[in-house]
Order: structure tokens, then sequence, then C-alpha cells
């Protein structure tokens, strides 16, 4: 009966952490570009009461009794499914549609990679704007560098065709390329990135190394669209249904502790 103590342990700490995740998708429901993520478990180890052996007859008797020891939460996995796209008044709100990233520079100086395209001119080194994130991290272009521009442009007027080229209208306003492009990346297992906060992701061993998808032609392009953020893609109904079913499986577990609390209670009481 210990066991079962044990037992039903392990499953109420799987629960709060399938709970913990479930919380954290619903608190980030409004965050853009931010992916959902799902909890998923395995069976520990499972204890041999009987082996297979043969009866007295030397008939075969296959069937082995075992009894499991739990459960454990063996991944949290990220979905990447596409968001719903936002209409933003923002001219420097950028939604991708497709599979890649944009690219920032953080603090440390290292790449980072989001699909939040919440983007603003900012003022960089040397008085030139720079596009950069609403924190102030520089957005990086196909070439790796700092997007920044030269002359006395009006932020307002820049557009960006859907290959993420930057756009200025010439005396005929009609638009014309500045020669910068707004980096998209990609990753053969974006699964494997590991999330900094900020809906920001680092690259691992897991994940590969960054794909530029300009200089790739083995990747499908992504597309950017402009005055559109992508939303998170996560399903309230959804996440409402599985905090039911961790809090029924919490409730249950908990409930196989104090049946086995009010049995060894019982077999204690036997000498009375």
């Amino acid at each position: 009966m210990v066991r079962s103590l044990w037992t039903a342990a392990t499953g109420m700490n799987a629960q709060q952490t399938n709970v913990d995740t479930i919380a954290n998708n619903l608190a980030n429901v409004n965050s853009a570009g931010y992916k959902s993520q799902n909890a998923q478990f395995k069976s520990l180890l499972y204890q041999t009461l009987q082996t297979a052996t043969t009866t007295a007859n030397g008939d075969p008797k296959p069937v082995t009794s075992q009894v499991g020891l739990g459960v454990r939460t063996a991944s949290i996995n990220q979905m990447f499914t596409q968001g719903s796209l936002l209409a933003s008044d923002s001219g420097t709100a950028f939604a991708i549609e497709g599979d890649g990233f944009f690219a920032v520079r953080n603090a440390n100086g290292e790449i980072n990679y989001t699909r939040n395209g919440d983007f603003t001119w900012a003022m960089g080194e040397g008085n030139r704007i720079m596009l950069t994130t609403s924190d102030g991290l520089p957005v990086i272009s196909t070439t790796g560098q700092n997007i920044t521009l030269g002359g006395n442009l009006i932020t307002s007027k820049i557009t960006i065709s859907a290959d993420g080229t930057l756009m200025y209208p010439d005396e005929n306003n009609n638009p014309q390329s500045l020669g910068m492009t707004i980096g998209a990346f990609q990753f053969r297992n974006p699964a494997g990135l590991q999330r900094v906060g900020d809906t920001m992701y680092a690259v691992t061993a897991a994940s590969g190394a960054a794909i530029n998808e300009t200089t790739n032609p083995d990747v499908r392009r992504s597309k950017l669209i402009q005055g559109y953020l992508e939303g998170s893609n996560v399903k309230v109904a959804d996440e409402m249904v599985n905090l039911i079913v961790a809090q029924r499986a919490y409730e249950m577990n908990s409930k196989a502790i104090t049946t086995t609390d009010e049995m060894l209670q019982l077999a204690n009481n036997l000498k009375r």
C-alpha cells in the first residue's frame, strides 16, 4: 500500500506541471508571437511481482505480473502553428506568414529569434535611426547587420515588400528599395529552440543553426505583412478543457492517497 502513496504522489506532481503549463498558455493568450506548450508524460519503472514461467505440467504461463511506480513529465512540447493575424495601426508592426523568425540582437550581443514583429524606429548610435523591438533591441537584416537609416527619411513613409525589403517613395511617389531587408530565418527543428523570455528563443544543438531564407533556396520563404501582428496560437477553449482534465486527474491522485491512508489506518487498528 505504501507503493500506492508514492505512485499517486508522482501523479500529483505531474499534473501540477501540467496545470502550470496550461496556466502559462492562458496568461499569454494576448502575447504577440507566443507559441503554446503542452506537457507530455511517461510511466516510471515497473516492479515485477511474477515473471513468465511454466506450470508444474510444463505448460507455458507467459503472463507476467507488473505494477507501475508512477509517472513523470517526459517533455513540454512547443507548438509552432500559425497564429491569427491581428491588424495594427503601427507602421512598424510586421507579421510573419510562414515558418520564419525575426532575428534580434540581445543586450549581450547574442542573436535571439522571435515571431513578435512589434517593432519601432528608435535613435541609435551616431544619431542614426534604427529598427528595434519595443525593448530597444536591434532587429537584424538578412546580412546580419542592424537595420539603420541614412539621410533625412520620414519613417512613417517606409513600407516593406513581401520579402521584407524596406521601401521608400521617390519624387513620383513610387516605392524604391532602400537596400536593406528584414531578416527571416528558419530552423530544421524549431521545437528544439530554448525559450529565453519576451517571446524570444535561443538556438540550441537540438534546433540546429538558423537558416537564412534569403540565401538558402531549399526552404520555402516566409511572407512579411506590414500593419499586422501575429497573435498567439493559444486556443482558449482547448486550454480550458485541458485544465479541467488536469484538475480531475490531480483530484483522483489525491483521492488515491487518501484511500491508501484510510487502508493503512484500518490495518493499524486490527489489533484492537
